[in-house]
């Protein structure tokens, strides 16, 4: 299960309670800043901007590919750890909005992580260090440390271990 905070709304469905949960002003800044980094080439201004402007956590040379989507609302709460790579149009969410509540949980990305493409990582998980992530994967639950995962739903392709005796057995990556 992620670990996320619910919170119960009346009425409405929770996206009509949105400016309740957080600031307009907030959200147009929030929004401006990640629009200019998605089309940033510049990896040092992009972590830079996410930094500075969105109080976000971000390791040193990590790297995240052009149109990376962050979470609009609470990007503080999106943690990466240092020379990780957050592929092309990945989207990492830190909310949800659902008909009767809505839920914030925070991510974490740790060293040395591979993101692939045009993945999607839900609020409230943690992706281990060196861990690779497959491109198209939605990530809904939490992913060891040094494991391959991919798909959707996500699965373990191989763990630590495996990939361990893998990377030991292939002679391409033999040194």
């Amino acid at each position: 299960m992620r670990k996320t905070k619910r919170f119960k709304v009346e009425g409405a469905n929770s996206l009509w309670h949105i400016y309740k949960t957080v600031p307009f002003l907030k959200v147009v800044k929030n929004f401006i800043v990640i629009q200019l980094a998605r089309y940033t080439p510049f990896l040092k201004i992009k972590n830079w901007l996410y930094r500075v402007f969105l109080r976000m956590e971000v390791g040193n040379q990590t790297a995240f590919a052009l149109m990376v989507m962050l979470d609009v609302m609470f990007p503080e709460k999106i943690h990466v750890g240092r020379n990780s790579v957050i592929g092309y149009n990945t989207t990492i969410l830190a909310h949800e909005y659902l008909i009767k509540e809505y839920r914030l949980g925070d991510v974490y990305i740790g060293n040395e992580v591979m993101i692939g493409a045009n993945s999607t990582i839900l609020p409230g998980v943690k992706i281990g260090d060196g861990a690779v992530v497959a491109a198209g994967t939605v990530i809904h639950k939490d992913v060891e440390a040094g494991t391959f995962v991919g798909g959707n739903p996500m699965k373990v392709i191989y763990t630590n271990e495996q990939m361990q005796k893998r990377l030991a057995e292939d002679p391409f990556f033999k040194q």
